[in-house]
């Protein structure tokens, strides 16, 4: 008898090895063959969407700028939906104004997810400002853009202070880079003196990708949606949009006020802990 459960068991971690072995040499297969049919639609329907509420978000800027915000947070929630994005939240989002959110980064997939649950700018780098298309979608979203030089950072802080004092939420994501997920970079401090001087609530919280197509994922198939180092931006959009279903947890973390902490730097290592153990 307990042989026969032992051997069900193997049988039943067997297959199951062998199921997402399945799933992972599907997935390299699919990179070579593709379903271009998928990746075209999906990018088809957003650039629809961006179209039609372009002119929207344009006048928001311009004359009406309750209708800035929202048009961001309607364009990612579409576009979420169009591209299989399913996002499940954990924790409760700040309902502060003026809050600083602090986020890991493990793809451009990362900025619909967000811009989707939180109505907030951006904080890029900005060399972003020059990219084709995702340039111009980053300055119509109103993305604060920073450059990376030690000599700006003066300059730097206080842009993000004024608009954290104007009440504004800002996103940022303190690694400077984007990852395959294994860890999280230690976070770079030197904007997290932004909220200390304004004494600005900050909120840190954990991107998480966790199903593809219903079965969970495993290292390997984390460069099919993750995007970093020196991978090519457009071959890596037209594979990730031809996945399938995604499914991503957010977890919001407990806010805080920046001025608990007697320096920026420890700000930013109590951020990076709470983010990274949750991963």
């Amino acid at each position: 008898m307990t042989q026969t459960l032992t051997s069900n068991r193997t049988k039943l971690h067997d297959s199951s090895d062998a199921n997402l072995l399945n799933h992972s040499n599907c997935l390299e297969s699919h990179t070579t063959t593709g379903s271009n049919w998928l990746s075209g639609f999906r990018l088809i329907a957003y650039g629809l969407i961006t179209i039609i509420l372009f002119p929207s978000q344009i006048i928001g800027l311009l004359i009406y700028p309750p209708l800035g915000k929202l048009m961001p947070l309607l364009h990612h929630k579409f576009s979420a939906s169009v591209i299989g994005l399913r996002i499940k939240t954990t924790g409760h989002i700040s309902k502060n104004n003026g809050v600083l959110f602090v986020s890991n980064h493990l793809s451009y997939f990362d900025i619909i997810i967000l811009g989707s649950l939180i109505p907030g700018k951006f904080i890029a780098k900005s060399e972003v400002a020059k990219w084709p298309i995702l340039g111009l979608l980053a300055k119509v979203t109103d993305t604060i853009f920073i450059k990376r030089q030690k000599n700006a950072s003066r300059l730097q802080k206080k842009l993000i202070k004024q608009e954290l004092e104007k009440f504004e939420n800002l996103i940022l994501f303190p690694e400077g880079t984007s990852t395959d997920g294994r860890r999280v970079l230690p976070f770079k401090s030197s904007l997290f003196e932004a909220p200390k001087l304004a004494n600005s609530t900050v909120q840190p919280l954990t991107i998480r990708y966790t199903h593809l197509n219903g079965i969970p994922i495993r290292y390997r198939d984390r460069p099919f949606f993750c995007w970093y180092g020196d991978m090519k931006f457009v071959p890596h959009l037209i594979t990730a949009l031809s996945l399938g279903v995604l499914n991503v947890e957010v977890k919001f973390h407990a806010p805080i006020r920046a001025n608990q902490f007697s320096s920026r730097k420890k700000l930013a290592v109590y951020c990076h802990k709470k983010v990274a153990n949750n991963m």
